[in-house]
């Protein structure tokens, strides 16, 4: 028996696939990651989303190993879900979830479930954004430097600003998906996703953000990225130490990182420092505008979060940053964090250098960092190395900064 009211939306979630480039000796859906496959992980993720009708599609033969992970994830939803056999071809598994869909149903989300970790929050606004006559699909950014090759020959560039890179769910319609899909059948022709099928039966598709962990588990390399960030994650953060007392374990304790930068001088313009202009100073040089302060800043609070380090998310393949100052770096990282699951406690930095004079306009530089992580406390103090070192001898400066974290509601 159904759970009542029945939804309007369905997610399909196809996983059907071989996972032949993952080489991991069973279907892609049904690897594990940690303890739970990317098939649990995925729903997990959908069955945190609003109510809807799950439909997944499972390789033959792996039927009842979708059924458990499903009815494990839907707990006591688990009468919204369902699984089906899929078929030769994306396409046709698909068409198989499509023909299973209650009569109530509307809105349609086709979600891969190579894409395990999708926060809950992005399959919401996907189903929110389809409209009668309007498809969406949630995108990211391209922001590598594309080239046109030629065999082992560059033959020209391409415009990332009119590119972008797909994710799933894809929402659509179900009415006019359905007809997309019979159309598509008898013409034989098989699209890359969802989106490319819709428009080719001549209706729209627009799109929203989508979310760096909505990355696809294709290769050995992606199933690592995807255990890594699993590892990181506040559901993993308990500490199983007791109190003095012997009693209960603490729920969850903070994470702390570490930071350090270094930049000589050198750099065109005025010295950029701890979200500052400072004209008349030597500036520092580097691939944005050589804030140490806010650069160590930064790999101190991925760090903390085991999200990387700033030449991963701001590095020279990312030339969007060139340039960019504190403030920009900052929230970003404080996005990157939030979207793990963390908040950001408090954050302190101290800086090795002669130059500048820096006690006259600490807490401005302290409330312009602050507001960049959202109003966590900053504080920034200075030092010199009495003439020891670089830094001593006025080459450049260095900073470590150290960041606490927690996961999401914990702080008091």
């Amino acid at each position: 028996m159904t759970l009542l009211p029945v939804p309007h939306t369905a997610i399909i979630v196809v996983a059907a696939g071989s996972g032949s480039r993952l080489d991991a000796g069973a279907p892609k859906a049904f690897v594990g990651i940690d303890s739970r496959s990317i098939l649990r992980h995925a729903l997990d993720g959908v069955f945190a989303a609003s109510p809807a009708q799950v439909v997944v599609v499972a390789p033959a033969g792996y039927e009842g190993d979708a059924e458990t992970e499903l009815r494990e994830a839907a707990g006591d939803r688990a009468d919204l879900g369902r699984v089906v056999t899929g078929g030769a071809s994306r396409q046709e598994s698909v068409a198989a979830g499509l023909a299973a869909l209650w009569g109530d149903v509307r809105t349609v989300l086709v979600h891969d479930a190579a894409r395990a970790l999708t926060p809950p929050a992005t399959i919401d606004a996907v189903a929110a954004a389809v409209k009668s006559d309007l498809g969406v699909i949630p995108v990211l950014p391209v922001v590598d430097t594309l080239k046109k090759v030629d065999g082992d020959a560059v033959v020209g560039g391409v415009d990332r600003s009119e590119l972008a890179a797909a994710q799933t769910p894809q929402g659509f319609p179900r009415s006019l998906l359905t007809a997309a899909y019979a159309a598509a059948r008898e013409s034989g022709v098989e699209y890359t996703d969802d989106a490319a099928l819709f428009t080719a039966a001549g209706h729209r598709v627009r799109h929203i953000e989508g979310a760096a962990r909505s990355f696809k588990i294709t290769t050995p390399a992606d199933l690592e990225r995807a255990r890594h960030l699993l590892a990181s994650s506040p559901a993993r953060t308990t500490v199983s130490a007791t109190a003095g007392d012997g009693s209960a374990p603490r729920a969850h304790a903070p994470r702390v990182g570490i930071g350090t930068d270094v930049h000589a001088f050198g750099g065109d313009g005025d010295l950029w420092l701890a979200g500052l202009s400072w004209p008349g100073e030597p500036a520092l040089s580097g691939h944005s505008d050589g804030d140490a302060v806010a650069h160590a800043i930064v790999d101190a609070l991925l760090g903390a979060a085991g999200l990387g380090d700033i030449g991963e998310h701001f590095g020279t393949a990312h030339p969007e940053y060139a340039g960019a100052h504190a403030e920009v770096f900052l929230a970003r990282t404080r996005e990157l964090l939030a979207e793990a699951g963390f908040e950001i406690g408090n954050v302190s930095a101290q800086f090795q250098s002669n130059r500048p004079r820096f006690s006259g306009r600490r807490a401005e530089a302290e409330g312009v960092l602050s507001q960049a992580l959202g109003g966590a406390p900053v504080s920034v103090t200075a030092t010199t190395t009495d003439g020891l070192g670089f830094p001593g001898r006025a080459e450049g400066i260095a900073v470590t900064a150290i960041a606490a974290i927690f996961p999401r509601g914990v702080q008091a």
